[in-house]
């Protein structure tokens, strides 16, 4: 993939479709870490009460992790595939971000075994951090449709 950053339409990397796609931009990716951005909007599915549930901040970092994936996969000629995730530890939310701010969301890479993989996720408002979580998530053999 030749395009800088800033050109990449997020919803060609993740198998989401809206009103589910919970990241509006990748900021970087590498081999190990990706990065995204969300700005907190009164009509995302997961906003309540002046808020981004918990709900909607899992799925965040899942799909920071999924946008990494699909930017690594494009980039090699492949195609996006579906994950799903397949457990949580260690979640710790300090704060739910309210409407307006924008979270900023780093995925790093821990291991993988078959198609699991084991991310470690932070959610950051400014210097902030709002949230930390170590996420299994599943590839399944699907690739995602249009």
């Amino acid at each position: 993939m030749n395009k800088s950053f800033d050109d990449i339409n997020i919803q060609d990397l993740l198998p989401q479709k809206p009103p589910f796609v919970m990241v509006d931009k990748l900021l970087a990716c590498d081999e190990n870490v990706s990065v995204t951005e969300l700005e907190v909007r009164d009509d995302n599915v997961f906003f309540d009460e002046g808020h981004l549930l918990t709900a909607g901040l899992v799925e965040n970092m899942a799909q920071t992790c999924a946008a990494g994936i699909g930017y690594r996969n494009a980039s090699s000629g492949g195609g996006i595939k579906v994950g799903v995730i397949g457990a949580l530890s260690n979640l710790d939310i300090k704060r739910l971000p309210r409407k307006g701010e924008r979270i900023t969301t780093t995925a790093t890479f821990v291991e993988a075994i078959f198609q699991m993989s084991l991310f470690d996720a932070v959610i950051r408002c400014g210097e902030e951090k709002l949230a930390t979580v170590t996420m299994k998530t599943a590839l399944t053999d699907m690739d995602a449709k249009p």
